[in-house]
C-alpha cells in the first residue's frame, strides 16, 4: 500500500493503486504522470496550480475541486463541498471538512475539504489545510496524510493528537519543507505520535 503513495513535496501527492493514478493538490511537479483523477482541497495557489494540473490532464481526467476554483481550469470539472461521496472509476471519494478553528486562513464558511480516497480496498485520508477539528472523530482510514507545519494548519503536536483521534494504521506528515515546517516539526510529530500508529516519513519525489 505504501508503495503506491508518492509525496511530491508540500501537500502534493500521487496515489497509484487499483490501476488508477490520482493526484491530490499537485504543485511544483518534477515528473508529471498522466492522471485519471485530480483532487483539489482548496483554491490557494500552493494547492490549486492550473499549470501543474494541465501537465497531468488527459482527455478523460476527472478533476474535483473545492473552493472558488480557477477560470484557468479546463476539462471534466466538478465542484465539491464537505459531506459528499462520489465514485470516479475504481475510486470512492468522500469529502470531509477542512478548516481553521482560530485562524483566518481557512474559514469553515469557505467549504474547503479534505478527502478520504478508497482504492483497491485501501483508504487514504488527505486532511487538506486544517486544524484538529471535531469532525476528525468520524474519519476512518488506513493512512492519514496530515499537515504539521503550523501557522496555516495544525502544528506537529496537534497533528500527533489527530492521529490519536483518527486511529489510522499509518501517519504520514505533509505541508512542511516548502512554505512552512522544518525537520524539527517532523521529529516532534514522530515523537508525539501514538505508539499504536506507525509514522512513515516519505521521501519527496
Amino acid at each position: 500500500m505504501l508503495d503506491g503513495i508518492h509525496w511530491l513535496g508540500h501537500a502534493s501527492f500521487r496515489i497509484e493503486l487499483g490501476g488508477m493514478v490520482v493526484y491530490i493538490d499537485p504543485w511544483n511537479l518534477r515528473r508529471p504522470v498522466p492522471a485519471d483523477l485530480v483532487l483539489i482541497t482548496h483554491d490557494h495557489h500552493d494547492h490549486l496550480s492550473p499549470a501543474d494540473i494541465r501537465a497531468i490532464t488527459k482527455p478523460d481526467t476527472a478533476i474535483l475541486y473545492a473552493g472558488k476554483g480557477s477560470p484557468e481550469l479546463k476539462g471534466h470539472l466538478q465542484a465539491v463541498e464537505p459531506g459528499e461521496k462520489l465514485i470516479v472509476g475504481a475510486a470512492v471519494v468522500e469529502t470531509v471538512p477542512a478548516y481553521n478553528l482560530h485562524k483566518a486562513f481557512h474559514p469553515r464558511s469557505s467549504n474547503y475539504v479534505g478527502y478520504v480516497l478508497t482504492l483497491a480496498g485501501v483508504s487514504i485520508y488527505h486532511a487538506g489545510d486544517t486544524d484538529l477539528i471535531p469532525e476528525m472523530a468520524s474519519i476512518r482510514c488506513d493512512a492519514a496524510l496530515l499537515p504539521i507545519g503550523g501557522k496555516y494548519t495544525m502544528d506537529a503536536a496537534e497533528a500527533a493528537r489527530a492521529l490519536g483521534v483518527i486511529k489510522p494504521k499509518y501517519g504520514i506528515p505533509m505541508h512542511y519543507g516548502a512554505i512552512v515546517g522544518n525537520p524539527e516539526d517532523v521529529r516532534r510529530f514522530t515523537e508525539l505520535a501514538p505508539k499504536t500508529v506507525e509514522v512513515v516519513l516519505l521521501q519527496q519525489e
